[in-house]
């Protein structure tokens, strides 16, 4: 007779444990966590800072140093994001626990905010640390802060989405490495990481512009210089764009059971 009402009462007992849960088994790994970004991050200065850097001219009035800086943090967002959040509903998934999550108390939009909190959680942080990183090595200066703090909040929860929605996808741990080792990492590297598109020739230059990953570094590198490879409005468009495509797949999945009912 309860069971109804609990739907339209938020049950911050329930999110904050599962919050909790997914932020203590990263904790275990703390000190892996944190050194391997910031080793990570030192080697890309290393190459392309230094030996790759030194041989390049400003880009846009930025040193090339910084100019990667941003990035270096969504490539960190990107694979974090996805890993966290694939992996924390995936394994549960994959030992049969996740049907005494799926029967608690708790709804589907509840869970999804746990575990999705958790993962953005994990990758913003993990952002800031390599920021701190970088600044080591680069003087870094961020132009629009309150943009730079909400295009990685942005960013990290739309890819903390879909990771989600790629754990309760993937039957076997091959499908849940498939989509971050052959489409998100190339995409990356070809949208702009380390380069400005307007290097490239016209014809490459206008495929690159149907890489979704070259509007999300672009904005959040005009956040950090004021200058940007497509306009703000094309980035915030495709940052709530792709949100909007996310909630409507969790949405569809939970209502139509799909890969959870088998």
């Amino acid at each position: 007779m309860n069971r109804p009402q609990a739907r339209f009462a938020f049950n911050g007992h329930g999110v904050w444990a599962i919050y909790k849960f997914e932020i203590a088994r990263a904790l275990r790994t703390l000190v892996q966590s944190l050194v391997t970004p910031v080793i990570t991050t030192s080697l890309y200065f290393v190459v392309f800072g230094a030996a790759i850097g030194s041989r390049m001219h400003g880009l846009g009035g930025v040193n090339y140093g910084a100019f990667i800086v941003p990035g270096l943090i969504m490539m960190a967002l990107f694979t974090e994001s996805l890993a966290n959040a694939s992996f924390g509903i995936f394994f549960p998934k994959f030992t049969g626990t996740i049907y005494e999550l799926l029967s608690a108390p708790i709804s589907y939009g509840e869970i999804v905010v746990a575990y999705v909190g958790a993962a953005a959680s994990k990758s913003i942080t993990l952002g800031l640390v390599i920021l701190a990183t970088a600044s080591v090595f680069e003087p870094i200066k961020i132009v629009h802060p309150l943009w730079m703090a909400a295009f990685l909040v942005m960013t990290a929860v739309n890819f903390s989405l879909f990771g989600f929605i790629l754990g309760l996808w993937a039957k076997g741990w091959e499908q849940l490495q498939f989509i971050p080792m052959l489409v998100i990492t190339p995409l990356t590297f070809l949208g702009g990481a380390f380069y400005s598109i307007d290097m490239l020739p016209p014809a490459w230059r206008a495929f690159s512009l149907f890489n979704p990953i070259v509007y999300l570094i672009s904005g959040f590198r005009w956040s950090f210089y004021g200058t940007a490879d497509v306009s703000v409005g094309y980035s915030l468009a495709m940052v709530m764009g792709f949100l909007v495509i996310c909630l409507l797949t969790v949405s569809w999945i939970f209502k139509t059971g799909y890969r959870l009912k088998n």
